[in-house]
């Protein structure tokens, strides 16, 4: 994690709402904006407000909720990507930013998956390194649980390193994908032992993955 200084009003405002309202995966949205200031330092303000709340939709379940039919849904991307834009920009007006910033951050928000464009390829690299780096646990745990199969958390992982664009963030993100997929091959290595009597059940061990 990097040091951070005094930030902005409205990037300090949208980092308390973030913390105040997504407890689950928070650290995921906190990190990218880390990650941005490491691969691109002095993005404008509009970049920064979209990496550090690009999926804020999951903070807010209801009914126009897009669901996930696999770890790498296109369809589940799209309304996921759009919906966060959305309650990031009425939350943004809310807070008083000026619509041309709000539209700036909206469009942004609605690529974050996969970028097209200087700036958007920024912000879609930080979530990917973020991801490399927070939510592999999760993932893993998930496996354990037994909701998600490990060939589609493979794809997953191989995916959220191949969408980046950016050269130099696919040269720290690799490393990290290396290490996922070692930790993946371990997990399935593990669950295809035997299990010894009086051992706890998979799914009991959930909680020594860090589900960050």
């Amino acid at each position: 994690m990097l040091a951070r200084g005094a930030e902005p009003p409205l990037v300090e405002a949208a980092r308390n709402w973030v913390l105040e309202n997504y407890p689950y995966n928070s650290y995921h949205l906190l990190n990218s904006l880390e990650w941005l200031d490491r691969i691109a330092p002095g993005s404008r303000e509009a970049v920064r407000l979209a990496t550090l709340t690009h999926d804020m939709e999951r903070a807010f379940p209801g009914p126009d909720q897009p669901r996930l039919k696999s770890l790498v849904d296109a369809e589940y991307h799209a309304l996921h990507s759009a919906r966060s834009a959305r309650i990031v920009g009425q939350w943004l007006r809310l807070s008083g930013a000026p619509e041309p910033l709000v539209a700036d951050v909206e469009a942004l928000i609605r690529v974050h998956e996969d970028g097209g464009w200087p700036e958007a390829n920024m912000v879609q690299a930080a979530d990917s390194l973020s991801f490399l780096e927070c939510n592999i646990g999760l993932f893993l745990g998930r496996v354990r649980e037994g909701k998600w199969a490990l060939a589609d958390v493979r794809l997953k992982f191989q995916y959220s390193y191949d969408r980046i664009q950016v050269p130099h963030a696919r040269e720290l993100a690799e490393p990290m994908l290396r290490v996922a997929l070692d930790r993946l091959s371990a997990l399935e290595a593990e669950l295809s032992q035997p299990q010894s009597p009086g051992s706890a059940p998979a799914a009991d061990r959930v909680n020594e993955i860090r589900m960050a």
